[in-house]
């Protein structure tokens, strides 16, 4: 069922402070509240005001620590939220949004598993909330950036998406009937869903659609079957669209398990729309058009979902967490 948006292109709106530049969509009018973005690697912060402007908005790195990371990230959000306030003493957050990767338990506000960050059943809602003396909304950061293009971006005029981001990994996440699904955390692993026999995964199955066909595959395929670098997946793409057999053969592979799982995807599920983010995703016509046929081919009497481009690339878990925060003002 189609929805209307109310706001069919929400305002793209620039703050320059911190001297962070980035092009962020606006919220639209609501609470000011505080986000945060953890990542493996880095830390993506800002303080949305009342008209939905994200202010100070910057990319900072996340804290090492041997192990658990909890601690050092609890006080670095502690830290980065008081300079957060000092720079715009106008802007008075009402609540925080936090999400994270791994395996998320956002209703018990747990942190299951993170491999990269070391905790598990860590309670970083609860954590979060006394460090940054404000109610905290606690969410997976897929599932999160799901929930912004679902409200502000590409999945916007549909009740029922899925969410997939292709890069370095595959991570997914699924909206059902305007709502965000779940399952205690467990949904939406379409990376590690089983799309052949080989190769093993780092998650320790075997044919894990992330091991064949994220970005960071294709390219170390390629790399393992002839010794050359080829610059990451956008290199395979351009070596197969000269004519490198190889890289022809990995990229076809690549579309045939991204295909089979959309396909299950399409069965089971029934989206109206798959959103596709990450950095596979900017090969435009080379992955959208050979999916939107392939998966024709394969599929007969299904619903065949409409295959849309993320509309807020590395913006989308900030801002969700921004938009889980204000459902908490």
């Amino acid at each position: 069922m189609m929805i209307t948006p109310g706001d069919a292109r929400p305002d793209i709106v620039r703050d320059a402070s911190d001297g962070a530049l980035a092009d962020v969509r606006a919220l639209g009018a609501g609470a000011p509240v505080l986000a945060f973005d953890v990542g493996g690697t880095d830390i993506k912060s800002a303080l949305f005001d009342a008209d939905g402007t994200a202010r100070g908005l910057r990319r900072t790195p996340t804290p090492i620590a041997d192990g658990d990371r909890t601690e050092v990230v609890i006080e670095r959000l502690g830290v980065l939220a008081a300079e957060l306030r000092a720079a715009h003493p106008g802007v008075v957050p009402h609540a925080a949004g936090l999400v994270v990767p791994g395996i998320v338990d956002a209703d018990a506000g747990l942190g299951v598993f993170a491999s990269n960050l070391g905790w598990h059943d860590t309670p970083l809602r609860d954590l979060a909330a006394a460090r940054l003396a404000l109610p905290v909304a606690f969410d997976h950061d897929v599932r999160a950036a799901s929930w912004a293009e679902q409200r502000l971006g590409g999945a916007r005029t549909y009740e029922n998406s899925v969410m997939l981001i292709i890069g370095t990994g595959i991570a997914g996440a699924l909206i059902i009937d305007g709502a965000p699904y779940s399952a205690g955390g467990y949904a939406g692993e379409i990376g590690h869903s089983p799309v052949a026999d080989d190769p093993l995964c780092a998650c320790g199955a075997r044919g894990c659609l992330e091991a064949v066909a994220s970005a960071g595959a294709i390219a170390r395929r390629y790399r393992e079957a002839t010794g050359v670098d080829p610059d990451g997946a956008k290199g395979v793409i351009a070596r197969a669209a000269a004519g490198d057999e190889v890289a022809a053969a990995i990229w076809d592979s690549a579309l045939d398990a991204l295909t089979m799982s959309l396909a299950q995807i399409t069965a089971v599920v029934a989206p109206e729309a798959i959103v596709i983010g990450g950095g596979l995703s900017r090969a435009g016509g080379a992955l959208f058009d050979e999916l939107r046929s392939r998966l024709a081919a394969r599929l007969s009497f299904h619903r065949i979902p409409e295959l849309v481009p993320a509309e807020l690339s590395g913006n989308a878990g900030i801002l969700g967490a921004a938009l889980r925060a204000r459902e908490l003002a």
